[in-house]
C-alpha cells in the first residue's frame, strides 16, 4: 500500500531585516542633510534630541538643539555627541555625582562602545549581574493595612477618622523583612526599560531578561511615577553603582512601542544643565571645608522698585554666603568663549550684574573646556571676572582636583578682600576725621 504523500509548501523568501542607518553628529556642528521616513523624522522632533526639517525627496536637514544623546527608531538611528567627544563614561559620572550627593565610594564606570544603546545595556547588564550576584538585596519595608488583629501599631488618627466607634477592622503599621524594597524597585524598572530597547544584541538582551527575572517578587513601577526614595548604607553598599546607573537611565531614556507597534527608544540629556548641576553638587562640597554656607540657584533684586511687577532679579548657579552676606558668585557656562555660538561679552555683562546686585568684588566664571585660567578687570568698578575652565575629558578625579582648586582660590580672594578692607578701615582711622 503506497501513501500518498502531500507536497511540502513551497518555502517562503525569508524577509529581509532593514539595516538601521547610524547617523553621528557632533553637538555644536551645523546638522546634515540626509533621508528619513516620516515616522523616524517626527519622533526625532518629538525627543528634542533634534530638529529634522523636511526639504523633499525624502531628504531633511537634521540639526542639533543643544542636547545629547541618542534616538532609535526602526530604521534610523541618530547620535548626539557631546562636544570635546566626551565617552559615555565621563557623562555618567557627570549625571551620576550630580544627582547622589553623599557617597562617592563607586563611581559609576561604563562599557565604551561606539552605540551608546550598547554601552548602557552592557553596562546596566555587568553593574546589575555584580549588584545581584550574592542574592536579591532585602530590607525593611513599613506597611499600613487593615486587620482585624494587632500587628505593629495601630494608627490611632487613622482609626478615629476612618472607622469612628469602631473596634476591627484595625488601622495598623509594621515592619516587613522583604524584597520588595526601594532599591529593587528601581533596579528592576531600568532592566525592563533596557530590554525594550530596539536592536540591542541578542546576547546582552538575554542578559537583562535574566536578571529581570530575578526580581519578579518586586513591584513594578508604574510608567511615569516617580522614583521611590532610598538611603545609601553598608547594607545596600553593592547597589550603589547599578542604582546610579539606573536613576539616570530611567530619567533619561525611554523605550516604547510607537506606531504599529514599532520599538523606539530614546536617551536625551540636556548638558548645560548636567554641567551646571555637576558644578554645583562638587563645589558645595568642596567649600564645606571653608566656614559659611554654599546656596544654589540664588535669587537677589538688581533694581529698586516699588511694584512687583518692576522688579528686575538675578540668579547666578552658585553663591557663597559669610554671616549671611555674599562674598563670592559662581555661574557656569557649558559653552565657552571658543564653541559656536558662544557670547563672551554677554557672559561677561551677566557676571557684572550679579557682583553689583550682591555687593561682591570677584565672579568666577566656570566654562567646560580646557585652556588657562583669566582675570578680566572691568573698567571703571572694582569688579574682577575670572573665567575658570574646566576640562571635561579628564579624568573624574582630575576633574574633582580641579573644583576642589576652584574652591581654594576663589576662598583664597575672599580672605585677600577681607584683609584689605581691615587694612582700609585702620588707614581711615589713623588718618582722623575729615576737615570740613
Amino acid at each position: 500500500m503506497q501513501v500518498a504523500v502531500p507536497p511540502l509548501p513551497a518555502r517562503q523568501p525569508a524577509t529581509p531585516v532593514q539595516a538601521v542607518r547610524h547617523i553621528v553628529l557632533d553637538e555644536l556642528s551645523g546638522g546634515v542633510v540626509d533621508k528619513l521616513d516620516a515616522a523616524s523624522a517626527a519622533f526625532l522632533n518629538s525627543s528634542g534630541l533634534a530638529k529634522a526639517s523636511p526639504m523633499g525627496m525624502g531628504l531633511f536637514r537634521i540639526e542639533p538643539v543643544g542636547m545629547v544623546g541618542s534616538v532609535r527608531t526602526p530604521t534610523v538611528q541618530l547620535e548626539v555627541r557631546p562636544k570635546d567627544r566626551l565617552g559615555l563614561s565621563r557623562l555618567l559620572f557627570l549625571l551620576s555625582y550630580a544627582g547622589n550627593q553623599g557617597f562617592r565610594d563607586d563611581p559609576v564606570a561604563a562599557v565604551e562602545d561606539s552605540d551608546l544603546w550598547s554601552a548602557l545595556a552592557e553596562s546596566l547588564a555587568q553593574l546589575a549581574d555584580r549588584a545581584l550576584s550574592r542574592g536579591v538585596l532585602q530590607g525593611y519595608l513599613t506597611v499600613d493595612e487593615s486587620l482585624r488583629t494587632v500587628k505593629g501599631r495601630i494608627r490611632i488618627s487613622d482609626q478615629i477618622s476612618r472607622r469612628p466607634g469602631m473596634l476591627v477592622p484595625l488601622e495598623v503599621s509594621y515592619d516587613e523583612f522583604t524584597e520588595d524594597i526601594a532599591e529593587n524597585r528601581i533596579l528592576r524598572a531600568a532592566l525592563e526599560r533596557m530590554a525594550r530597547v530596539p536592536r540591542v544584541r541578542p546576547d546582552v538582551q538575554s542578559r537583562l531578561r535574566q536578571l529581570k527575572g530575578k526580581l519578579d517578587a518586586v513591584t513594578r513601577l508604574q510608567s511615569g511615577a516617580p522614583l521611590p526614595p532610598w538611603q545609601a548604607s553598608r547594607k545596600n553598599t553593592r547597589y550603589h553603582a547599578v542604582l546610579r546607573l539606573s536613576e539616570v537611565i530611567l530619567r533619561n531614556a525611554s523605550a516604547e512601542a510607537g506606531d504599529g507597534k514599532q520599538q523606539t527608544a530614546s536617551f536625551v540629556v540636556d548638558m548645560a544643565q548636567v554641567f551646571e548641576d555637576f558644578v554645583g553638587a562638587a563645589l558645595r562640597e568642596a567649600m564645606a571645608a571653608h566656614p559659611g554656607e554654599m546656596r544654589l540657584q540664588y535669587n537677589a533684586l538688581l533694581n529698586e522698585a516699588v511694584r512687583d511687577s518692576d522688579r528686575l532679579t538675578v540668579s547666578p548657579d552658585a553663591v557663597h554666603l559669610l554671616g549671611g552676606r555674599p562674598v563670592v558668585v559662581y555661574d557656569t557656562k557649558y559653552r565657552a568663549a571658543t564653541d559656536q555660538g558662544a557670547s563672551l561679552s554677554a557672559d561677561h555683562f551677566q557676571m557684572l550684574a550679579f557682583c553689583t546686585a550682591l555687593r561682591v568684588p570677584t565672579a568666577w566664571l566656570v566654562y567646560a573646556g580646557s585652556g588657562e585660567m583669566k582675570l578680566r578687570r572691568i573698567l571703571n568698578t572694582d569688579i574682577d571676572v575670572v573665567e575658570y575652565p574646566l576640562d571635561l575629558s579628564l579624568p573624574p578625579a582630575d576633574i574633582l582636583a580641579a573644583v576642589a582648586d576652584l574652591a581654594q582660590q576663589s576662598w583664597g580672594e575672599v580672605v585677600r578682600q577681607a584683609g584689605l578692607n581691615r587694612l582700609n578701615q585702620g588707614s581711615r582711622a589713623r588718618s582722623g576725621p575729615a576737615l570740613t
